[in-house]
């Protein structure tokens, strides 16, 4: 490895954010290096709404399944089917669907190397020098030291990004929940009430005290898991009682996945220097829903047009507009969203009024449009009186669970 190679961009991390970002970038004329570890896949519902299939060209046959409806149940075992009118949710497998997205990073002048980042140092003319642990092209475990220098950099390695910690001051003042799933085959013989083209979410303090678990289709294979901010509350014994509870106890377990995900986007993603932050480095999942897909690959574009910018002005400032671009786009369904998980996720009473308050059409439609469509609904805004008055009256306790 030639110490002194230089490129435009280098790209740490493969994930739908780094992916994303490393295309974008090769696509524009640079030169990209896209570096990954390899062999790890993130714990994920691996929900993908139209808006993302639409914006991010995602071809039909990596669609594992589609949700046309979504259960939730609450802690008294009320359950509410939500229809998803004229659409569907795409389900992807994150193995698969992530290294589809590498390659075609590849495929459009992205240069792929397998490695594990390890730090940034500054050569005599200030350009970054990227230090890695570099995985030789055989697969053998054994691996060497390299580096490489670059322009700008993109952080895109995960929660607890190490990129942010060395380079982003307060990036892991943030907070996590610690999310667990279980991949399991799907029953040949389904138990009674089972159905593989629904999204089941579980409100329930039993499956977590504050956040929620779920059972989402996979084709042939399905995720059972939850999450919580609580570290002395155990996970893995929640998904034994979700499973069990479910009639999926009994279904093989493929594998086993945990990660912490960030509930809050970073206030800073730039070190005013030469790297920007993409993905749950940056901290941009969704509070209340957990979704990151989507939100990972549309702050991999902004990143990808941030650091574009700053290739082509050498303007360090243009690195900010990553982050403040998104928050103009998304930082109004973020709060909301982050005020509702600290409200209605507090305790099993509240958790029990959610979920009635779901049962309204209004509120289902409304939903559903902001989340397939990536922004809240604005239409019908008599719909949006009736919510809030609806709203208020279980606040208050008036209204009847």
């Amino acid at each position: 490895m030639n110490p002194t190679e230089t490129f435009d961009a280098v790209v740490i991390g493969g994930c739908p954010a780094g992916a994303t970002a490393a295309q974008d970038l090769a696509r524009q004329g640079h030169k990209v290096l896209l570096l990954d570890r390899a062999g790890r896949i993130k714990p994920c519902g691996g929900a993908i709404p139209p808006r993302l299939i639409r914006d991010f060209a995602i071809p039909d046959a990596l669609l594992v399944a589609r949700a046309t409806s979504a259960r939730m149940v609450s802690p008294t075992d009320n359950k509410v089917d939500i229809p998803i009118e004229n659409g569907f949710v795409g389900m992807v497998h994150r193995d698969q669907f992530d290294e589809w997205l590498r390659e075609r990073a590849a495929n459009d002048g992205a240069e792929r190397r397998v490695g594990t980042f390890d730090r940034i140092s500054r050569d005599t003319d200030g350009t970054a020098i990227v230090h890695y642990q570099a995985r030789p092209q055989s697969g053998k475990n054994e691996s060497a030291p390299a580096s490489v220098r670059a322009r700008v950099i993109v952080g895109a390695d995960g929660a607890r990004s190490e990129v942010a910690r060395q380079e982003v001051p307060g990036a892991l003042r943030t907070k996590y929940v610690f999310a667990y799933h279980e991949i399991v085959r799907a029953p040949q013989n389904p138990p009674a009430g089972y159905d593989g083209s629904r999204c089941d979410v579980f409100y329930q303090g039993t499956l977590s005290p504050d956040f929620y678990g779920w059972v989402f289709p996979h084709g042939d294979t399905m995720s059972i898991g939850t999450g919580s901010a609580d570290k002395g509350f155990s996970l893995r014994t929640a998904v034994g009682r979700l499973r069990q509870a479910t009639g999926l106890a009994g279904t093989e377990t493929l594998r086993r996945e945990g990660a912490p995900i960030p509930m809050k986007p970073l206030p800073r993603r730039d070190n005013g220097r030469d790297v920007v932050l993409a993905g749950d480095a940056a901290g941009v999942v969704a509070p209340a829903s957990g979704e990151g897909i989507y939100y990972a690959m549309a702050g991999g574009r902004l990143a990808a047009e941030a650091a574009h910018l700053y290739l082509r002005t050498g303007e360090a400032s243009a690195l900010k507009l990553a982050r403040k671009r998104f928050m103009k786009a998304h930082g109004t369904v973020f709060w909301v969203l982050g005020v509702m998980q600290w409200f209605w996720y507090s305790n099993d009473r509240r958790r029990e009024s959610f979920v009635k308050i779901c049962e309204d059409k209004d509120v289902q439609q409304l939903t559903f449009e902001s989340y397939m469509n990536k922004e809240l609904a604005r239409k019908k805004p008599m719909a949006h009186v009736r919510i809030f008055f609806k709203d208020m009256a279980h606040l208050l306790g008036l209204a009847r669970v």
